[in-house]
């Protein structure tokens, strides 16, 4: 969702007016703005704001350091053609998507705003599970909020490494259950918090666990996925995926290197 942080089209960034402090005078209160612009121009985009130098996005440095970070990756060969099928008929009239736009992928925004956390030193330099000895005899600093990058087939390969991984990372007790959402209020928690998307996590709101795979996915050859992709969407929408999916991969390749490791592997 990085996507919808930054600017349209790759203009230039400046801050969302909602979110833009209004300075006052001695004794006035501190409030924030609630959605005025302080005179400035309303959206939509450009925002007659001030930017922050080297932010890159609408959002103030100072909220985004309230957040502790996790940024999770799919391959883009698995990602573009499952968004591609959200965005075609029949299942378009599910979820509300008529177009695709090969913007709306993502990897771009995700790897600026990584790049923007890391520089400001909001996350890293350590990576989530790499040892504090393997980091520091590197010569890394081993305090702050460590690098939190989850490849979504490393986590459906190996659930319980991967998440015993993640909650070492960021602080929070594992328990095997977490893999598990198989009660009545598990279930309409699920329902809940996927309603406003419907069409887009069937899948998951219809399971009750994350088990391992039996096999990990097959990397098939490019040629093998234009053809299977050409059999579903036809030669036109295949295209369009192949040219998404060639874009975005120097990019998913560039944060794949930082994801978190099961403990062994």
């Amino acid at each position: 969702m990085a996507y919808y942080l930054f600017p349209p089209d790759g203009k230039p960034a400046s801050i969302a007016p909602s979110l833009g402090r209004i300075k006052r005078g001695v004794g006035t209160s501190e409030a924030g703005t609630n959605g005025a612009t302080n005179g400035t121009t309303p959206a939509p985009y450009p925002y007659n704001t001030d930017a922050e130098p080297n932010n890159p996005t609408v959002i103030p440095q100072e909220t985004l350091g309230k957040f502790h970070f996790t940024f999770l990756i799919r391959h883009p060969r698995s990602s573009v053609p499952s968004y591609y099928r959200c965005t075609t008929p029949p299942l378009d009239e599910v979820t509300g998507f008529h177009d695709f736009m090969p913007s709306e992928a993502g990897y771009d925004e995700l790897r600026r705003l990584f790049d923007y956390l890391r520089s400001i030193g909001q996350i890293g330099p350590r990576i989530a599970g790499q040892s504090t000895d393997e980091h520091a005899a590197n010569g890394g600093n081993t305090h702050g909020v460590e690098v939190c990058v989850v490849d979504a087939d490393d986590l459906l390969d190996d659930p319980n490494g991967i998440l015993e991984a993640y909650c070492k990372s960021v602080g929070i007790e594992y328990d095997p259950d977490m893999l598990k959402w198989d009660t009545e209020e598990d279930q309409r928690q699920a329902e809940d918090a996927f309603r406003k998307w419907p069409g887009f996590h069937d899948d998951a709101m219809h399971s009750s666990d994350l088990k391992p795979r039996l096999h990990k996915k097959k990397v098939k050859s490019g040629q093998d996925e234009d053809a299977e992709w050409v059999e579903k969407y036809g030669e036109k929408g295949a295209k369009i995926i192949r040219e998404t999916v060639d874009v975005n991969m120097e990019d998913y390749e560039y944060l794949k290197q930082f994801a978190i490791k099961a403990r062994g592997a």
